[in-house]
């Protein structure tokens, strides 16, 4: 899964990036492309939990790739032009960062700080993105129509994308749709941008910590939605942050009042949004947090493992991370009769601890 940052220039983007791979180091061997991609750990105070008890030669958190591809390696991009679009497609995400803070020696692009203008500038943008795909995909359709005798598959075809083009009109980002299995596989084929799940990291200055919930609180009442979530962040916090050890982190974030890094909150949110959910296998050699789809099945999780062992699947041994941790071993778990043998069909619950018998 991949996620791109977006947003207006001097909004932060480039520091909510340099932040990440500050915090999260940057796995050997990751790829590089045309502007900034990273491979990111997903803090998970569950598997640190388990590292904890069974204090493993090595932790692997589960990972996200995330493209600052609208940074400063990118001038061509720095708007929400047709260059955007085309690259924006490549992405299974947005992280969206508006700027919340006033700074006299960095102007606003628009002259002012807005962040509900700012936020529905890209809304408008991206939905005027589909509509223009849309507009152009039908004529072509129209076209092929007249040419082939058999028009069943394309009739359908123009049946989602008018559906898709009156929601959009209606101004209702195609996310908030229910999807088909046909209008999933068409999506797969066209991208559509409002389509794609979208994270909103407000950066607001430290001066607005005590008061971020209630800001953030406003614009989610205006955009809301099943696959949008409205975050705050502070930039110059964070860039603080990642310079700093652990110990020093705790009491950099009490004399600011926070109990977390924002950035952890916003991993966890972007992890979450794409429908992305974990579970452990856990040993002396490792302790790892593998990442599957919500509603994969115990044999297709396995498959996630290894290969093999979605082809020679015989029983998941399962227990909940919860009644692991209320219990602090395999040995209480099953004297309790929560550890449980799961079939091929069960589906993998966030957080299960896993080990897959195979052939």
């Amino acid at each position: 899964m991949k996620i791109g940052i977006v947003g207006l220039p001097f909004a932060g983007k480039t520091s909510f990036f340099k932040a990440l791979i500050s915090s999260s180091e940057e796995l050997a061997g990751a790829p590089k492309k045309k502007g900034e991609l990273a491979v990111i750990k997903v803090p998970d105070e569950r598997l640190d939990f388990l590292t904890d008890v069974f204090n493993p030669k090595k932790k692997v958190n589960a990972t996200l790739e995330i493209d600052d591809f609208m940074g400063s390696s990118n001038p061509e991009i720095s708007t929400f032009n047709t260059q955007f679009s085309n690259v924006a497609k490549l992405f299974d995400a947005f992280i969206l960062v508006v700027r919340g803070f006033e700074d006299e020696s960095v102007p606003h692009t628009k002259g002012s700080v807005d962040i509900l203008r700012d936020l529905n500038e890209f809304i408008e943008d991206i939905e005027l993105f589909d509509l223009s795909f849309i507009e152009t995909r039908l004529e072509r359709l129209e076209k092929d129509a007249q040419k082939q005798k058999s028009r069943e598959e394309l009739l359908k075809t123009k049946e989602i994308i008018m559906r898709w083009n009156k929601a959009l009109q209606n101004g209702i980002p195609l996310r908030e749709l229910e999807t088909s299995r046909e209008e999933e596989l068409l999506h797969k084929n066209y991208q559509m941008l409002t389509m794609k799940p979208l994270l909103v990291a407000v950066n607001l200055s430290e001066n607005d910590i005590n008061n971020a919930e209630n800001i953030v609180n406003g614009i989610r009442a205006k955009f809301s939605g099943k696959q949008i979530r409205i975050k705050p962040f502070f930039a110059k916090i964070e860039m603080e942050l990642a310079q700093l050890e652990e110990e020093e982190k705790v009491f950099y974030m009490k004399d600011f009042g926070l109990k977390e890094s924002a950035l952890t909150r916003l991993l966890r949110s972007a992890y979450d949004l794409l429908g992305l959910r974990s579970f452990f296998t856990v040993g002396e050699d490792e302790c790892r947090a593998w990442t599957i789809k919500k509603g994969m099945t115990a044999q297709e999780a396995a498959g996630v493992i290894h290969t093999d062992f979605f082809q020679r699947f015989i029983r998941a041994e399962v227990v909940s991370f919860k009644d692991f941790e209320a219990l602090g071993s395999f040995a209480k778990c099953k004297e309790k009769g929560v550890f449980r043998l799961e079939g091929k069909d069960y589906i993998v619950q966030d957080g299960d601890i896993m080990h897959i018998r195979h052939g």
